[in-house]
């Protein structure tokens, strides 16, 4: 009896999540439906923090009552930063393949509308050599992707150590394959779990931004808290046990986000082959984005790298090299 209805239950349920499938068909994919679970426990705590704070702070809705501007900006900041975690979440971090596939087909359109223009013109890209498991190749056989990315580096490097064991593409620098996407990436910072993309060139900004917005969001909400357990604390201990546990939740969020935020921010004590200065690295972190054009750095020769690490004098301190 018991199996009959164990697998009865089960039939039952595997008829319910098939008619889910294909009303649904984002959700099928397990990947997909891990990450959508994710987003909404993240969404549904940040409306567990804020709806019991104003569920039990009476004295926070006599305020909003008295003085609206106030919730007013509590709330801008709250569906903002919501807002910016789906838009960071559904930006793409910049992959290899596309910027390849972006290249390439740039190029072909080029090579067409000169050989439409001139049909005399010449093929030639140039007698420069690649070496692949130690034998030479002229540049001008290869792709537009593949002379683009071995211009960022200096001469000496082959193309074997440049290709990517996983996926078989060149990767430019700072890419680096992502075994959570099973995609290179570019410029790869990290992959967020709670995102559910990997973190790069074209999402870093945002990224910035969204902790920006969640570190400022939960100070706020931790700073309400505190106001109202020192006004409250002997009111209702049940009350107190919820705010309690709840402030202490948030206060492990707000040391991960402090950290997170000081992380990204830092500048390393070590030489750094691309660091332009605090400013021009805010500059690039905050404000700039590539635009689906793909900005990409060449590495720095040698000659570079050993300036960059000559220590800081007076004088440059005054030229701001640093900056």
């Amino acid at each position: 009896m018991g199996a009959w209805c164990g697998g009865s239950l089960r039939d039952t349920w595997a008829r319910a999540s098939d008619r889910c499938f294909r009303l649904f068909p984002c959700i099928s994919d397990p990947v997909r439906r891990s990450a959508l679970s994710l987003k909404l426990a993240l969404v549904g705590l940040h409306l567990i923090f804020v709806g019991v704070l104003f569920l039990l702070d009476h004295d926070l809705i006599e305020k909003t009552k008295q003085e609206p501007w106030y919730t007013a900006i509590y709330a801008l900041l709250f569906v903002a930063t919501l807002a910016q975690y789906f838009v960071t979440s559904g930006t793409s971090p910049g992959y290899v393949l596309d910027a390849q596939k972006i290249v390439n087909e740039r190029d072909a359109t080029a090579r067409r509308t000169l050989l439409a223009s001139k049909p005399t013109a010449s093929s030639k890209n140039g007698n420069v050599v690649i070496t692949v498991d130690g034998r030479n190749y002229q540049r001008g056989n290869e792709t537009a992707w593949t002379k683009l990315v071995m211009d960022l580096y200096p001469h000496g490097y082959s193309l074997r150590n440049l290709t990517c064991t996983y996926c078989s593409l060149v990767q430019p620098p700072r890419a680096k394959h992502c075994h959570d996407c099973d995609k290179c990436v570019l410029q790869f910072d990290h992959h967020c779990v709670w995102l559910g993309t990997c973190i790069g060139l074209e999402n870093h900004w945002l990224f910035w931004w969204y902790i920006c917005e969640e570190t400022a969001l939960c100070l706020w909400t931790w700073i309400l808290y505190i106001l109202y357990l020192k006004s409250n604390i002997s009111k209702a201990w049940w009350a107190d046990v919820i705010m309690i546990l709840l402030l202490a939740s948030l206060s492990i969020c707000l040391i991960f986000l402090l950290l997170l935020l000081l992380f990204h921010r830092g500048i390393p004590e070590r030489v750094h082959p691309f660091n332009k200065g605090v400013r021009r690295n805010l500059s690039v972190l905050c404000c700039t984005k590539s635009g689906g054009m793909y900005r990409m750095e060449a590495l720095p020769t040698a000659a570079e790298l050993e300036e960059k690490s000559r220590p800081y004098t007076c004088s440059d301190v005054l030229s701001c090299r640093c900056c």
